[in-house]
């Protein structure tokens, strides 16, 4: 598959074409280790073609990481740590326009997510006669320039630059859903731009009060304060100080050592006077996070190494910072309160494995990763006989509440059907279910298999099953040979076509694992579902002898692929070894 696209509509995967870009990199990399000073060759459109040794330090990254990316996109920032508009950098300005410049502007993105400043030189490269491009020189910059910088500040935002941060807080807090995401995104967006500290007291939903985070800005990387951190004394009603009103959510107002000194009226106030000296800051503004109908919490900005004080020019801007952070911790908060009536949902609506004397059982559940934590997928076991057992899973289309209930229906006619029959054949049950899915259910369709299994006279157990449109189940021998179950393959539930279904019936060997899952295990947006397959085949394999549970983890943690996006269901059972003659 084609690798990930570049603005200029090649793919990553272009600059290593066989007799292209593999070759012609470790060429640059060689000839370029001879110099001492970080060095990274270009192409045209600033993307990465080679790196040095000392840039590969400098920058904490492998080469791999940067060949075939955009230098500016990839490593340039501005002053203030945010990605600058392509058209305003001057480095790649000179870039294309094929000239020699140097500077000191931005900082640079290193392998560790911290950002540092550097001065920079680029000059025209001549990769080939083809192939122009340039040459970037990477170096500290002179230590008195920052220590002035540092004593002059950060001048303040003009009314262009805080509609940006305004407008970027917007776009930045709303594509999260996650409470702490958003809070560590927001103290990217206003420190060191306008603070040297960021502290969040958050309110509980039973109005408790947590610094839920406090982050300083220390020699130009962030640092989160976990010794500042954690709960705090309730709010009280009538104290005037600033933390207080904020958290009853009255006005924003200006703070600073001082305004903790006197005899404290509050264990609150006692925590503030602690902040203060902790953080040595000298000037603070506070204001209250609201939500749509509650008060949420209350930003802290602080500044203890800006000599200048915040005033009251500074309070509007906070004010529609915190407005913009209410909506985003109010969104996020309702996704978690969706999700966790989710989780409790799914732990209902997954059954209790039963106990089979002789065979191991085990089952996983892994919720989709961008969905409310509930789907479509299902796995079942349950006895139907003294001496016969039910084995099922199967997927209803969608990871969301529907799908779950539209599981819950199938999952439930499934076991009623196989109970009343418990002599039938799988298909027989699946063909009955398939009628009720059409004329009763509320799904779409239905992906499923479901086996019978039972010992035989000669002490091994036989599985018989059947296959709607899922994929097929997988057996590991103990030696770890393994192979796909797919001879009663048939058509998926609800698509209404009356076609005949199969079972098949397979001796399972003793020590043996039978492996059930769903797509979400093996599917990827990126490459083909046989790729999938296989590389679950082989790494069930290679875990033939792993514990059952650890089995399952392993294959999980293993083989569903990165940029999967559905759940995944599980079951697996295990065969005992043959009883001695």
């Amino acid at each position: 598959m084609d690798g990930p696209r570049r603005r200029d509509g090649r793919t990553k995967d272009d600059s290593l074409a066989p007799g292209n870009q593999p070759r012609q990199a470790a060429l640059l990399h060689f000839t370029l280790d001879a110099l001492s000073t970080s060095a990274v060759v270009l192409d045209d459109d600033g993307a990465i073609v080679a790196a040095n040794d000392a840039a590969l330090g400098m920058l904490g990254r492998s080469l791999v990481e940067l060949i075939g990316e955009d230098f500016h996109d990839l490593l340039h920032r501005d002053d203030h740590g945010h990605t600058m508009p392509r058209t305003r950098c001057p480095l790649r300005k000179a870039l294309l326009e094929g000239g020699t410049e140097h500077g000191d502007s931005g900082r640079f993105l290193l392998g560790d997510g911290s950002l540092v400043p550097l001065s920079w030189l680029v000059t025209p490269y001549s990769l080939d006669a083809r192939a122009p491009g340039g040459l970037v020189l990477l170096y500290e910059p002179a230590t008195v320039e920052l220590a002035k910088d540092d004593e002059e500040g950060t001048a303040p935002l003009t009314e262009l630059e805080r509609l940006a941060l305004l407008a970027e807080t917007t776009t930045t807090l709303t594509s999260t859903l996650d409470v702490d995401e958003a809070l560590h995104r927001l103290v990217a967006l206003t420190v060191p731009r306008l603070a040297d500290w960021a502290v969040f007291d958050l309110l509980t939903e039973r109005d408790e009060v947590t610094r839920t985070l406090v982050m300083e800005h220390k020699d130009g990387v962030l640092i989160e304060r976990e010794d500042l951190q954690g709960p705090m004394p309730p709010v009280p009603d009538e104290s005037p100080m600033p933390l207080s009103r904020a958290l009853r959510g009255a006005a924003s107002s200006l703070a600073g050592p001082s305004t903790y000194q006197g005899e404290p009226d509050s264990g609150i106030a006692v925590e503030q006077r602690r902040l203060f000296t902790a953080t040595g800051m000298h000037s603070a503004v506070i204001a209250p996070i609201r939500g749509l109908r509650d008060v949420l919490g209350a930003l802290t900005l602080g500044r203890s190494q800006r000599p200048e004080p915040f005033t009251v020019a500074d309070l509007p801007l906070l004010e529609d910072l915190t407005r913009r952070t209410g909506l985003a911790l109010d969104n996020a908060r309702l996704y978690q309160r969706q999700r966790k009536v989710a989780e409790t949902m799914q732990r209902h609506l997954l059954p209790q494995l039963p106990s089979v004397p002789g065979l191991e059982m085990t089952a996983r559940y892994l919720p989709a990763p961008h969905a409310s934590s509930v789907g479509g997928d299902w796995y079942d076991a349950f006895t139907l006989s003294p001496d016969s057992h039910a084995l099922a899973i199967g997927d209803v289309v969608g990871h969301d509440l529907d799908a779950a209930a539209g599981m819950a229906q199938v999952r439930n006619m499934l076991r009623a059907f196989a109970w009343s029959q418990p002599t039938a054949d799988p298909s027989a049950v699946v063909k009955q279910l398939d009628d009720a899915v059409m004329h009763i259910a509320e799904v779409p369709m239905v992906t499923m298999i479901l086996g019978r299994i039972r010992r035989g006279d000669d002490d091994l157990w036989h599985l018989r099953c059947t296959n709607a449109g899922h994929p097929p189940p997988l057996l590991i021998t103990h030696d770890g040979q393994a192979r796909y179950l797919d001879d009663a393959h048939g058509i998926l539930l609800g698509t209404g076509a009356d076609r005949p279904r199969r079972d098949t019936v397979t001796v399972l060997p003793p020590r043996a694992t039978l492996l059930l899952y769903t797509d979400g295990l093996v599917e990827s947006p990126h490459h083909s579902i046989d790729r999938g397959l296989d590389r679950l085949r082989r790494h069930a394999a290679s875990l033939a002898r792993r514990p059952l549970p650890r089995f399952c983890d392993s294959l999980l943690h293993g083989v569903r692929p990165d940029d999967n996006d559905d759940d995944v269901a599980m079951l697996a059972l295990r065969t005992p070894d043959r009883p001695q003659e």
